[in-house]
């Protein structure tokens, strides 16, 4: 079994992962973690902003070990995911800033209700067949060493790090709905339509939404790269 240390607080953003995944892994939050960071994400990029919090997580393991990171019997991995929603007449809005979107300053994320709603009211004059968008996610892979550099900097530490962090992207085309539709999924599950289906992400169910969406994509390519080390 491999172990995945994802950086994240949000839990149904880590049970969607461990879901598409399977039980060849075994996924740990940030809540599991005795004093973990709060992980820095200011990037203009997912990919950007994935990779800077798989670093920091994986130096913070590497000088910090947790016992339930030292007992995997698999070298542990840290799992950054940033993903968002990249609206075509928004100019690809609201991007890195999806969780954020509605949020008076720039640090803190806003619920799902007021972005969504900020959503709605942007594109209330847009016609239907304008309303393409897409959902992007981006994963950054970074190894877990069990003790942390003596010999080093932390910012060397940090640039090697960095240079095998490994990327994987995935993407789902579709388009926004009027109004929200369903109870299930999170973020702008309720507006986003897929390509091929009339029915919202929160509409269609966990088990259709994991086989389209953009995370399942990503961790698709993800799985594939590491199934030879299982």
């Amino acid at each position: 079994m491999a172990l995945l240390v994802v950086a994240s607080r949000n839990r149904h953003k880590v049970g969607e992962i461990q879901s598409i995944l399977g039980p060849a892994f075994e996924c740990l939050t940030l809540e599991e973690l005795r004093g973990a960071p709060e992980l820095i994400e200011d990037a203009d990029t997912f990919a950007g902003n994935a990779t800077r919090k798989a670093v920091q997580l994986a130096a913070w393991l590497g000088g910090s070990p947790q016992s339930i990171v030292q007992s995997a019997k698999s070298e542990p991995l840290v799992l950054a995911d940033d993903s968002g929603l990249e609206v075509n007449a928004l100019n690809g809005a609201p991007g890195v800033y999806s969780a954020r979107f509605a949020a008076k300053d720039s640090t803190g994320n806003s619920s799902d209700e007021s972005n969504n709603a900020k959503l709605l009211q942007l594109l209330k004059d847009v016609p239907l067949e304008k309303r393409t968008a897409r959902f992007r996610c981006v994963l950054a892979l970074v190894p877990v060493l069990k003790t942390g550099p003596e010999s080093s900097s932390q910012v060397c530490y940090a640039n090697e790090l960095e240079l095998q962090t490994e990327l994987f992207e995935g993407v789902c085309e579709g388009r926004i709905a009027s109004a929200p539709g369903g109870k299930g999924g999170f973020g702008y599950d309720p507006l986003f339509v897929p390509t091929g289906h009339e029915q919202s992400f929160a509409e269609l169910g966990e088990d259709v939404k994991n086989r389209l969406s953009h995370r399942a994509k990503a961790l698709d390519k993800l799985r594939r790269r590491l199934s030879g080390a299982l």
